[in-house]
């Protein structure tokens, strides 16, 4: 069978899981309360406190009040909208600084030109920003792969074990769910996927057990999903 898209996770999938909570995670939290005091003026940053506000359910919280619940839900590793938008505000420093790579396992660069070039659309779903999921692929450890992409999905299509945002996601394709394939370490997010009639592949990275999916160990090993 051959799918006319891929949809990819990034951590444990294209990605090292440490990437994300011992850099960036840590990064974030260092440099995220100078950045948002530094720029509370700017539309985005705004934008995005005034998002948290309404989470917190404190329309007048403070600056400093919204630092604190940010750092708290970092150590949570809460899946919070505001939170990635601006985590990947304050990533973009670090990436154009060079503090910093995008993680990439080797088999992931070479395997996504191969479907790019066979003409696969090639998508993104991440619990991360769309805006840090395009800086990690901009700076990745391959160079800039931004370019073998269509599209990519963060937590605003919704989360990403509800069915429900497998149903945006294909509304947006506009391809009937059996042309797509969506790769995951996660089991939850697979079965939600698959109830859909969208293919599935586990990732297997880091010791996760297996489930009732097809796995693979590598994206080269997908080969055997896909043309």
């Amino acid at each position: 069978m051959k799918y006319s898209a891929v949809i990819t996770d990034i951590e444990g999938t294209t990605s090292r899981i440490s990437f994300v909570t011992d850099i960036l995670f840590p990064y974030a939290a260092r440099e995220l309360p100078a950045f948002i005091r530094a720029n509370t003026a700017q539309p985005d940053v705004a934008a995005a406190l005034a998002a948290c506000r309404e989470l917190m359910q404190q329309p007048a919280a403070s600056t400093e009040q919204i630092i604190t619940q940010l750092l708290a839900w970092i150590a949570e590793d809460k899946k919070v909208t505001p939170l990635k938008a601006l985590q990947g505000m304050v990533w973009q420093h670090g990436y154009q600084s060079g503090a910093f790579t995008g993680h990439l396992y080797a088999d992931v660069a070479e395997q996504l030109q191969h479907w790019h070039n066979l003409g696969i659309r090639l998508y993104v779903y991440s619990s991360g920003s769309v805006q840090a999921q395009q800086l990690l692929f901009q700076y990745s450890d391959y160079g800039d792969l931004t370019a073998l992409f269509n599209g990519y999905f963060d937590t605003r299509i919704g989360a990403k074990r509800d069915i429900s945002s497998y149903a945006a996601i294909l509304q947006q394709l506009q391809l009937p769910p059996k042309q797509v394939l969506f790769l995951s370490d996660v089991v939850a997010e697979l079965d939600a996927a698959r109830a859909l009639g969208i293919a599935t592949v586990q990732l297997i990275r880091e010791g996760q057990p297996a489930a009732d999916h097809p796995i693979a160990h590598s994206f080269d090993q997908i080969r055997e999903q896909i043309p």
